[in-house]
């Protein structure tokens, strides 16, 4: 009888531990999945983005003008040919002158001479390059203005004569310009959020693209002019954004 009751009372307990852990594992379980759906749910928020591009322009002037001077002379006799080429060369040097430019502004970049012959009479053919690079931007744009005085005075401009201007301060205006990008991608990235019922958070990805600089009104500006020094730069950046 004795062992029956103790029996009894070792499966009562035995099945109250049971109970039990069974209560704990199912707590477990319900905290843990509310714990996981949370985490899913908290992942997926974090996920909602969005991304949009940012530009940001500026005008400006350039600040390095480069005009190339290409002539030739020609002759039956190199001598001459050599004689006509140091007229044209004294000439341009004194044109640029009485422009006011110092008598080194202008430098030598290459000269070639060539020789054939048209009906068995040799013929010579002298060509040579100068190179003025100025950072008086009026100046230049006053010498080309110029640029057929050197015609009058017989010197025979060739293809590839033309004036270069250049802007070489991109660095420091490169980052207000990104800023400018940056603040102009969440305008954007605001107009998104308030039609689809969100907020805008912090950036998640940025690239910041690259600076493109162009001519202002296009290109060209003349015969012998290749640009004008008025410039347009022009950045794009792609912004990703977080949605809260």
């Amino acid at each position: 009888m004795t062992d029956n009751v103790e029996g009894k009372k070792f499966l009562d307990k035995k099945n109250n531990v049971l109970l039990v852990s069974a209560g704990l594992l199912t707590i477990g379980l319900i905290a843990g999945g509310y714990l996981l759906g949370d985490g899913l749910l908290r992942s997926k928020m974090a996920d909602r983005s969005v991304t949009v591009r940012g530009l940001a322009e500026r005008e400006v002037t350039a600040d390095l003008a480069t005009w190339t001077i290409a002539y030739s002379a020609q002759s039956t006799n190199l001598a001459e040919a050599q004689a006509d080429m140091d007229r044209d060369t004294a000439a341009i040097g004194k044109f640029f002158t009485e422009l006011g430019f110092e008598a080194d502004a202008l430098k030598p970049t290459g000269a070639n001479v060539n020789q054939y012959s048209s009906n068995g009479i040799p013929r010579y053919t002298i060509r040579q390059r100068l190179s003025l690079r100025t950072d008086d931007i009026e100046k230049a744009q006053a010498a080309v203005a110029r640029q057929f005085d050197l015609v009058r005075r017989g010197v025979v401009l060739e293809d590839g004569s033309g004036m270069s201007y250049t802007f070489t301060k991109l660095d420091e205006i490169k980052p207000e310009m990104v800023a400018e990008a940056t603040k102009d991608a969440r305008k954007s990235a605001e107009q998104f959020a308030e039609d689809s019922g969100t907020d805008v958070g912090g950036i998640k990805s940025a690239t910041q693209g690259y600076f493109s600089i162009n001519s202002r009104d296009g290109d060209g500006g003349g015969y012998g002019v290749t640009d004008t020094p008025y410039k347009k730069v022009r950045v794009v950046t792609t912004v990703n954004f977080y949605l809260d």
